[in-house]
Formats: structure tokens, C-alpha cells, sequence
């Protein structure tokens, strides 16, 4: 009888974690050489802007497969997990040509995360400003974020880590383990969550957050998702709500480092939101976006995220209650650390990898 229960409970956990693989894509290589490329935002149909952790900003042309770097690019703190980070353009971008980038900037021999928007005209940096050089300064060079994404409504949105301070993620005192909403030109909305609450900064959306470095916000569905990196498992891709406190480090499904004993209290918390899935064991998500389905149909709605640690692209089915349903993941045995997703004009899947390579998704 013991022996039937132990084969019946393995059965079920292979049921329940069992990861399915009905998409047959494969990668075309369009660059190669780069430094580690963190961020990548469309131009136009022809050309990917991108940004490498050193600091470096680049012009990949689609057609002609050449790259050009910029000039008058910003200094960067370039330490551990620290450099340059995410690009977007600018929703309102064919008029005003403006360009949105966090990098870690250094404050009195320390790294912040801060929020910059730069004129890109005539193939030249002009006007560049720091919008918000956050409050989240540390003693480590870790968890420094950092994704940017905007919904319709004239807001942008963009992640800090912990800092890797862990008690940072439950305190409203500092931008560390947040998520920052503004307007676009830096402003703070007046219907922010703590607007009103003297004990927190303005500037916080959402909080409990150990690493976000993907952030995606679904105009289709009205839905700002986030994916995160747990510590030794417990990655978490979260729906974020105004205001909500999301648990790190008071809850987690990861385990300690040192020993594999649970971090924090559990894994519930009165108070504190649930993740619509959580991975165990990691494996270290970078980027997300939810997919239009233009050119891949196959993939329309589905979650995609790059995976680090496990070298994959991770795909993630949600129903239309936004729980999960079902994963995928592809091109594990091509072993890329994969960094960055983002989605062209014409529904084109674009990936980097911290090799210095970048992809082009095709059937």
C-alpha cells in the first residue's frame, strides 16, 4: 500500500509539473560579438535600438545586418548586476522622438536605478534628463531591476529590485523592491496609491518585490503582469494591482541559500498577493511580454519570458481569469541566457542573449 501511494503522488506531481512542447520554432542569429544585451526597442520596421550592460548603445539594422554604436551616451555605474539597462520609445514616439532608459547611476560611490528620457533625432542623442534617480541605495551591487512598460492612459511604469536588502521590499520608504508609476514627462499622477500616506514615497505603484526584470502591461486585457526572480526557487510571475503588497520578504516559495529552509514566514500571508505561477525550481526569468499574435497565431495572448539560469524561452498559457493553464519551454540545448524579448511592428519576435547574441524567431 505504501508503495502505491508514493507511485500515485509521483504520478500526480508529473501531471501537475509536466511542461508541454507543441510549438515548433526555430532561431535565426542576426548579431553576434555584443556585450551583454540588456534592453532592445523597434525604431522602425528596419532597425532595433538596443542597450549592452556596459553601457554601450547600439543600432542594429534588420536589413543590411550591420550595427552602428552611439556616441554621447550616458555614464553608467557598471558593477555586478549594475550598467545600462531597459529602452522603450515613447508610446507618442513618431512625434515627439523621444527615447525611455534605466541605468544605474552612481550616487556618493553607490549605484541607484534611475529613469531617463532622451530626443533621438537625426540618429543623435539630444536632451537627455533624468526623470527620477530613485531612492533605493545599497551596499551591494545586486537587484537593481529594471523593465519598462506604458499603458494607454499616459503612464509609465518601471521596476527596482530589493537592492539586495530584503526588509527594502516591505518598506514604503524607499523605491527598492517596487514598482514606480509616473506620468510620462516624470510627473507623479495624482491617483498613485500613497499620494496621501506621509510614511511612503509617491512615486510606488505596487511593493513586496525581491527582482523584477520583466514588466508588461497588455493593452488588450487592461493587465499589468510582472515576472520576477525568486531566491534558490520561488520565481514568481505576478498580476499587479494598484497599491498591493506582494509579499517579499515575508512570504516567498523559494528557499534560503545556505540551507533549504523556507525564507520568511510561508508562503501566505493575510494581506499579501498570491503569484499566478511560481517556478521551482528557478529558473531566473529576464523580460516579458504578452504576444499579439500578429504573425505567430499559435502564440496569441501567451506570456513569453526569457530564462537564465535554464537557458530557455519560456511560455506561459493564461486563461481569461489570468490563471495558468500551461507552460512551454524552447531551445533549451542552444544553452543562451536568454535577456531580453521584445515584439516588432509586423508581430516579429526578437530575443538577446547575455552572449552577446540576438535572435530572430521564425517557424
Amino acid at each position: 500500500m505504501k508503495k502505491l501511494f508514493i507511485f500515485a503522488t509521483l504520478l500526480l506531481a508529473t501531471i501537475l509539473f509536466s511542461k508541454t512542447n507543441t510549438f515548433s520554432y526555430k532561431l535565426d542569429e542576426i548579431a553576434s560579438n555584443l556585450g551583454k544585451v540588456w534592453g532592445m526597442t523597434f525604431l522602425n520596421e528596419k532597425e532595433i535600438l538596443f542597450t549592452e550592460l556596459n553601457g554601450k548603445i547600439g543600432i542594429l539594422n534588420l536589413e543590411k545586418k550591420t550595427i552602428r554604436y552611439l556616441l554621447n551616451t550616458p555614464t553608467v555605474y557598471h558593477r555586478g548586476q549594475g550598467g545600462l539597462l531597459d529602452v522603450k520609445k515613447s508610446p507618442n514616439y513618431e512625434k515627439d522622438k523621444t527615447l525611455y532608459f534605466t541605468y544605474v547611476k552612481e550616487i556618493k560611490n553607490k549605484g541607484v536605478t534611475t529613469l531617463a528620457k532622451v530626443k533621438f533625432v537625426d540618429k543623435k542623442f539630444q536632451q537627455w534628463k533624468d526623470l527620477l534617480i530613485t531612492k533605493s541605495s545599497s551596499d551591494t551591487s545586486r537587484h537593481f531591476g529594471s523593465r519598462i512598460t506604458f499603458d494607454e492612459d499616459g503612464h509609465l511604469y518601471f521596476s527596482i529590485g530589493d537592492r539586495g536588502v530584503r526588509p527594502n521590499g516591505q518598506d514604503l520608504t524607499t523605491h527598492a523592491g517596487t514598482i514606480i508609476r509616473l506620468n510620462l514627462d516624470g510627473t507623479i499622477p495624482k491617483d498613485n496609491p500613497f499620494v496621501e500616506n506621509p510614511n511612503a514615497l509617491d512615486e510606488i505603484y505596487s511593493y513586496g518585490h525581491r527582482n523584477i526584470q520583466g514588466l508588461f502591461y497588455d493593452k488588450k486585457t487592461k493587465r499589468l503582469w510582472a515576472i520576477e526572480h525568486g531566491p534558490r526557487g520561488g520565481d514568481e510571475i505576478n498580476l499587479i494591482e494598484k497599491g498591493k503588497n506582494y509579499g517579499w520578504p515575508i512570504i516567498s516559495y523559494g528557499k534560503e541559500y545556505w540551507a533549504p529552509l523556507s525564507v520568511g514566514e510561508g508562503t501566505h500571508k493575510a494581506g499579501m498577493e498570491q503569484p499566478r505561477k511560481y517556478y521551482i525550481p528557478s529558473i531566473a526569468p529576464s523580460s516579458l511580454i504578452v504576444y499579439s499574435g500578429k504573425k505567430f497565431k499559435d502564440l496569441e495572448g501567451k506570456l513569453l519570458s526569457g530564462a537564465l539560469k535554464l537557458t530557455h524561452l519560456n511560455i506561459i498559457t493564461m486563461n481569461d481569469n489570468a490563471e495558468f493553464v500551461e507552460e512551454n519551454r524552447l531551445f533549451e540545448n542552444l544553452h543562451q541566457r536568454i535577456r531580453n524579448i521584445i515584439e516588432g511592428p509586423k508581430g516579429e519576435i526578437v530575443l538577446s542573449s547575455d552572449s552577446g547574441k540576438i535572435f530572430l524567431l521564425r517557424n
